[in-house]
């Protein structure tokens, strides 16, 4: 089954309101003949509203980088699905590696987050990924099919067809090291198998899963080459609307 290329961009505790403007007005031109894939971006909750209008009819989506699972009530400093949409999101980071390693998220907390999203309307981007350790310990698959098991507790497959799941392994999460394309490869076919077992295989083939850890404009056509790697997300090298643009193959490297 042949799936629509999906290129994220994470800005993580980057870019103020003037600047994310400013990328939008960059990038606006250097999409106007059309992409081939789709094209998304998450910015700090102070953007949202200011991006999506900025962006609106250029195509490009725009999500928010966590939410709070309780749909509203006295969570201070937490958001809702609900503010989110009303914002202007349509997607929804959940489970990234720094929430789960620096924040200290468990998979229990995780899930809840996932679930708030499907309930929410929101598209969630389920982030999974091992460690160096695990990795060094032939662990990545098992580690992995926890996270997802964990996630999708529960939910039918109808919820998970609405899902785009990010591989991101921690230890290449910007060091500037990234899994070969066969790496990755190999690891987006267990995850597709995890689902076929899991659902059923039309749930499965219609995922989009994505490769997260480094990426740029110098590997990312080699990584979408792979049939198995359904687009990337990206972090430092999304801050940049050229650089951006490049890695969606709609602008030369800078």
């Amino acid at each position: 089954m042949r799936r629509r290329k999906l290129i994220a961009a994470n800005w993580k505790m980057n870019k103020r309101v003037s600047e994310a403007v400013a990328f939008a007005d960059a990038l606006r031109p250097l999409i106007a003949g059309g992409s081939g894939c789709d094209l998304l971006v998450f910015p700090s909750f102070f953007c949202v509203r200011p991006l999506a209008d900025a962006l609106a009819g250029s195509g490009v989506a725009v999500g928010a980088q966590d939410l709070f699972w309780e749909k509203d009530g006295a969570y201070t400093g937490e958001v809702s699905a609900a503010m989110l949409r009303d914002a202007g999101a349509s997607h929804v980071l959940a489970g990234h590696s720094e929430r789960r390693h620096v924040i200290g998220e468990t998979d229990v907390v995780v899930a809840r987050k996932l679930h708030a999203a499907m309930d929410g309307g929101l598209t969630p981007v389920l982030c999974v990924g091992e460690t160096l350790p695990e990795r060094e310990a032939g662990r990545q698959r098992e580690v992995v099919a926890r996270q997802l098991t964990a996630a999708f507790a529960g939910r039918p497959g109808g919820d998970a067809a609405r899902t785009v799941i990010a591989y991101e392994p921690v230890w290449a999460i910007g060091t500037g090291k990234n899994a070969t394309p066969d790496d990755a490869a190999a690891m987006h076919r267990a995850i597709r198998a995890w689902l076929r077992e899991r659902f059923d295989g039309k749930t499965a083939d219609g995922i989009r899963i994505l490769y997260g850890g480094s990426a740029k404009p110098e590997n990312a056509a080699d990584l979408l080459a792979r049939d198995e790697i359904d687009g990337l997300l990206v972090g430092g090298a999304s801050l940049d609307a050229r650089s951006f643009a490049a890695i969606a193959g709609v602008a030369p490297a800078v």
